[in-house]
Order: C-alpha cells, then sequence, then structure tokens
C-alpha cells in the first residue's frame, strides 16, 4: 500500500515562525508513512521557491509580502494542487480553506490554530463577501482539529477533535533549575509585537516594579516601534531588551537566563510560547483567555493576571518573587503537566491515529 500525499495549504512557513508553523513542523517530523507537501507564500525574493524542511517539501508562490500577493496567494494555491493528485489537503487556519474548496480535487481537513476566535476571523471586512462560501467549506472539512476547547467550541461543530500544540521536551527542558536572585529579576516574554499579545501592558508593568526587575523581548511585529517609542517616553529603555527575531531553535537559552515568563495576552487560541515556558522551568503570568485556561490553572500551573491592567501584572511578579513555596510549587505542577500531556511524540500520535488516518 502506498503511503498517503498530502497537500499542506499554509500562508506562512519557515523562516517566518508561529505556534501554527512549530505544529506542522514538529507533527510531520514524526510521521514518515505519510508524503506532505506544501504551498505557501514567498515573502522575499532570497527565500527559496523550493526547499525540504524537515519532512515536508515546501513550494513557495509569489515574491513578496504585498496585500496584492496575499490575495494573489488563492489562485497560485489552486494552481498548484492542481500539479498532483494528492489523498487530502490540510488547511493551516481558517482562511485556508478557500484554496482548499476551490480546488476541487481532495477531501481537506481543517486545523484551528487562530489566535483570534472563529467569530472575529469571520466578521473581518475583507472576508463578509466571501462568508458563505467559508461557512460552506467549514461545514464539509472531513476533519475538524481545534488546538483548544475555545476554538473547538466556537467551531459550531460537535464532532470537532481537540489535540492541542506540544512542545520539544529534549529541546526546551531545562537541565538545571534555575535559582531566583530578588536582586536581579528577568522577565520575559517571546511575542509576537501585535495588539492581541498586550506586550506593551508589561512594560507599563515596570512602573511598579523596582529598578532591579528588566525585561527580555523576544519577537518582531508591527508594533516594534511604539514599542520602543513608548518605552523611551516612561523612561524604562534601560530596564528593556528587544532582542528582535530569535529563530525558534535558540529561545531555551534565552528562557533558562530569565525568571518569569508574562505574556498578558487579549486572545490567544492555545499559545506555545506558555508551554515552552512552562517545560523551561518559568513560572507563567498570563491572562484567563482563549486556550491558555485549558494549561493554566491559577495558583497551580501558574498566575493569572487581569486583562490590559499592568498593575495587576506587577503584583503578580512580585507574588512570585517573594512567596518562593509558591513559585516552586507552579514550576513542579506545570512541569510535570507539560511532560505527561503536550509532548510532541505523543500530540504526533493523537494526529495520526485521529485525524490523518480517518481522512
Amino acid at each position: 500500500m502506498s503511503n498517503k500525499r498530502v497537500l499542506i495549504f499554509s500562508i506562512a512557513y519557515e523562516p517566518f515562525v508561529g505556534g501554527a508553523e512549530v505544529a506542522v513542523k514538529e507533527i510531520t517530523n514524526r510521521i514518515f508513512d505519510m508524503e506532505f507537501d506544501m504551498v505557501t507564500m514567498r515573502f522575499n525574493k532570497s527565500h527559496p521557491k523550493f526547499e525540504k524542511v524537515g519532512n515536508i517539501n515546501v513550494y513557495r508562490v509569489g515574491n513578496n509580502a504585498s496585500y496584492l500577493n496575499k490575495i494573489l496567494f488563492v489562485p497560485r494555491a489552486i494552481l498548484f494542487a492542481w500539479r498532483k493528485k494528492y489523498d487530502f489537503y490540510w488547511c493551516i487556519m481558517t482562511y485556508m480553506l478557500f484554496p482548499a474548496i476551490l480546488a476541487l480535487r481532495a477531501p481537506y481537513i481543517l486545523t484551528l490554530q487562530d489566535g483570534d476566535s472563529v467569530e472575529h476571523v469571520f466578521h473581518r471586512w475583507f472576508i463578509l463577501p466571501f462568508r458563505p462560501l467559508l461557512s460552506w467549506g467549514f461545514k464539509h472539512a472531513v476533519k475538524v482539529q481545534a488546538i483548544s476547547t475555545f476554538l473547538a467550541k466556537l467551531s459550531k461543530r460537535s464532532d470537532t477533535i481537540v489535540i492541542p500544540n506540544g512542545v520539544n521536551l529534549e529541546r526546551f527542558l531545562n537541565p538545571k533549575s534555575r535559582i531566583l536572585n530578588p536582586d536581579n529579576v528577568v522577565l520575559i516574554t517571546t511575542s509576537r509585537l501585535v495588539e492581541k499579545n498586550a506586550v506593551g501592558d508589561i512594560i507599563e508593568a515596570l512602573k511598579y516594579l523596582p529598578e532591579n526587575i528588566s525585561l527580555k523581548v523576544l519577537g518582531i511585529g508591527p508594533l516594534e516601534s511604539k514599542l520602543k517609542y513608548h518605552s523611551r517616553i516612561l523612561n524604562l529603555e534601560s530596564k528593556i531588551n528587544f532582542l528582535g527575531h530569535i529563530p525558534h531553535y535558540d529561545i531555551p537559552k534565552y528562557l533558562y537566563e530569565a525568571d518569569i515568563f508574562v505574556r498578558p495576552s487579549l486572545s490567544e487560541g492555545f499559545g506555545n510560547s506558555f508551554i515552552e515556558a512552562m517545560a523551561a522551568g518559568l513560572p507563567v503570568i498570563a491572562t484567563p483567555v482563549g486556550g491558555i485556561v485549558d494549561f493554566l490553572r491559577d495558583g497551580e500551573t501558574g498566575l493569572f493576571c487581569e486583562v490590559k491592567n499592568p498593575k495587576s501584572i506587577a503584583e503578580q511578579v512580585q507574588r512570585l518573587i517573594v512567596d518562593e513555596p509558591l513559585r516552586k510549587k507552579i514550576v513542579e505542577n506545570a512541569g510535570k503537566m507539560v511532560e505527561e500531556k503536550y509532548d510532541w511524540d505523543l500530540i504526533a500520535k493523537e494526529m495520526k491515529t485521529q485525524i490523518f488516518d480517518k481522512v
């Protein structure tokens, strides 16, 4: 029996890496009896039109990141899908339903990785004219997988299967337990610098914290200049280190050097960064939104702060610094939970048996 051939539709892939891209790579790297092709956008002429990334043959179409090229991606992806025969398509996030529906050549599965809610996705102005088509495609997917119970409920399909994202334990587990020095506390966030990740609220929180507490920001995004300007206005430049784009492979060493992970998200489909920080032995401060509540139990596996409340962030940071027993309990509980439930080996096996083998 020949291996199944799968075409993955994804708007972005390496070198641009977020939670969805990490998930696709980690899952496919653990499945050896299937053949994976991917069609994705070519955001820069320096990026190769084709390369093998792990177990995926990655084909990039277009030549820049313009809005026009994002629109043209759908017809280009459809033309690519017509070149070969595939057993099924795998759509990474809701927008990728469009090429799968219109290609009309194979059944398709949908993975809900959207950081914004499905309702928000469906109500964006440029989607409204195509909403009936998107709704039809959503209903007729052979399988729908969501990375959190939050997204599963919003899918409005009773047969949606929840399989979360995970973490590469071999890479992220910290071989040493870091001892927090209250005289030099390092906060860290690994976030795209966009509105929903609320990095500005962490910067604001530093106003309420002692001088010996600093922040490292790993990530790039459209708000980078605005956030740097904001830190200057607040006279916090010396306490904040914007490190820019850090390859995903290198993130663990930065986590090992920090003391507390903070991301006060406004919305979150799941949040790989939280799980990675937990694996690295950091206590996590987050907001009780979206998929975060699947893995963060307040006072047990992390601490909740209030949404859009920098002072609440500062209070929880102080709490972790002064309450060593609480901090140690959170780190231990979170680490155990990640090892038992969020190992990519387990996630890939679930995807294979519950999704791919059923198509």
